[in-house]
């Protein structure tokens, strides 16, 4: 697909706050928000809020990256998915589907969150992880092993203190 986009200036407000096209790929872009000219936004994606992008981040589909989250590396972000809060996704990882990043989470290396997966809270996800199904890994869980979690796992810490998943490979 080639994407030419004639005018970076402001072409709609929402709420007090105005929105452009970005350069490199045609999506909205929050006035608020910080995004590289290296990040490729495409047309249909949404980046609102206060975020960071960076590096050779590449957002299209539907997804929406807003509030205070930051994005860096080489990261793909697809399909309907949504990273928020203060919600943080590095390295090479990848979000797609409709998964949901949020909360203080961290999804970093080369890890994988997708179809309608969410990690949230403190969760941090890291290396060669696969999260989803409709897996929720909420609260201060952690992992940096191979893991891959599918159909319907929920990993939760509410209430019982730090939990560490750790699983062979």
């Amino acid at each position: 697909m080639d994407i030419k986009v004639f005018s970076t200036e402001a072409v709609v407000e929402i709420d007090g706050v105005k929105y452009h096209h970005h350069p490199n790929g045609g999506g909205m872009v929050a006035e608020t928000a910080q995004v590289a000219d290296s990040v490729f936004v495409g047309p249909f994606a949404k980046i609102c809020g206060h975020c960071k992008l960076s590096g050779k981040v590449f957002v299209f589909g539907n997804a929406w990256i807003f509030d205070k989250a930051e994005v860096s590396g080489s990261v793909d972000i697809f399909g309907n998915a949504r990273v928020f809060g203060n919600a943080k996704v590095t390295g090479e990882a990848k979000v797609y589907g409709s998964a949901g990043i949020y909360g203080d989470a961290l999804v970093s290396g080369n890890a994988e969150v997708f179809e309608h997966a969410e990690v949230g809270g403190n969760a941090k996800v890291q290396g060669g992880v696969k999260i989803g199904g409709e897996t929720k890994i909420l609260g201060n869980v952690s992992d940096n092993k191979k893991m891959t979690l599918l159909p319907r796992s929920d990993m939760r810490n509410e209430s019982w203190g730090p939990l560490k998943m750790v699983t062979g490979a």
